[in-house]
């Protein structure tokens, strides 16, 4: 059994390991990369990204990227390829097929079969000597020198080295096609992610109750709507123009210093041009105002100003953009 520390050393080798390998991919950025850019934007149909094994697994990740940043594509086992799924692959479709040796049988089989389709074929592998760098039309190369696994077996190095470039490939594309964050909201609706996008404070506010009180209010009409509406705050109006704002700490803080406190209204402890945001702004960006500020809540304007409610931190919590 290795000990705690032979282990870290295990991983900490690992990683650099394979830093190393990535580093060294950036010298395979040439014009073949850029041939395959182009070839994926010019293409009419899908990119079909294909392979077995560990590359297969790599083809999945890069599919999903491809999908979520506005290139269409497919996934195809090049096993499955050769009982039936071949039929998915259009005229118009671009391949890109991901081998570590460039030999694999399936593979070999399919790139034949792709030839005589005539569809335009990307090869990423770290065999530059293979039948499918022979055969492809445009080859990213992937060479590492060695895998991570000590017995230079197990798939780990390459396969890194195929994802990088698979992310140099979807990132080079978005970039191309300038696609935005709106466009990825646009397909990214669910979970935190998502919502970061196009959660905006309207979607939220319009959930909690309206705490306002009059300038001339007195303490207890002030410490009613505070506990009474249960955002522990509350707007201060005047002929219902925002003047300020009463939190619940500004009521402790005067029961502290004041010992009669029957005659005080709430022009006395509001906090005049109280901390706002407008209705259409992302809720990423009042949460980024409440920790600047170390304030749990803001109130809700329109572009007018005039006010419209409270967004509590509470509420973004239970949309876990958190």
């Amino acid at each position: 059994m290795k000990s705690a520390e032979e282990i870290k050393e295990i991983a900490v080798n690992t990683i650099n390991h394979e830093a190393r390998s990535i580093k060294k991919l950036s010298s395979f950025i040439d014009d073949e990369f850029v041939k395959a850019i182009n070839a994926i934007l010019n293409t009419k149909g899908r990119v079909i990204v294909s392979g077995i094994g560990k590359s297969g697994i790599v083809a999945q990740k890069i599919v999903s990227s491809f999908n979520s940043t506005g290139t269409l594509a497919q996934y195809l086992h090049a096993g499955d390829a050769l009982h039936g799924d071949l039929g998915m692959i259009s005229r118009n479709d671009c391949i890109i097929c991901i081998s570590r040796s460039g030999e694999t049988s399936e593979i070999k089989l399919l790139v034949s079969l792709l030839k005589s389709m005539g569809n335009t074929i990307i090869g990423i592998t770290g065999n530059t000597d293979s039948y499918l760098a022979k055969q492809a039309d445009i080859i990213l190369n992937t060479t590492v020198k060695k895998e991570s696994c000590p017995n230079n077996l197990a798939p780990t190095a390459s396969t890194t080295a195929q994802l990088v470039i698979g992310d140099c490939l979807v990132v080079a594309l978005l970039e191309c096609k300038g696609f935005t964050s709106s466009d990825f909201a646009k397909v990214h609706p669910g979970g935190s992610l998502g919502k970061r996008l196009y959660l905006k404070v309207s979607d939220l506010y319009i959930r909690n109750s309206r705490p306002a009180v009059s300038i001339e209010d007195d303490i207890k009409t002030v410490i009613y709507e505070i506990s009474s509406k249960c955002l522990g705050v509350t707007a201060v109006l005047d002929n219902g123009k925002l003047l300020g704002v009463i939190t619940d700490g500004d009521l402790r803080r005067m029961m502290s210093k004041e010992p009669d406190f029957n005659k005080i209204k709430a022009s006395d402890i509001m906090t005049t041009n109280p901390k706002t945001i407008e209705e259409n702004i992302l809720v990423v960006h009042a949460l980024e105002i409440m920790r600047k500020n170390s304030i749990t809540q803001l109130l809700v304007v329109n572009k007018k100003g005039n006010y419209l409610g409270v967004i509590h931190i509470h509420d973004i919590l239970k949309e876990g953009i958190i």
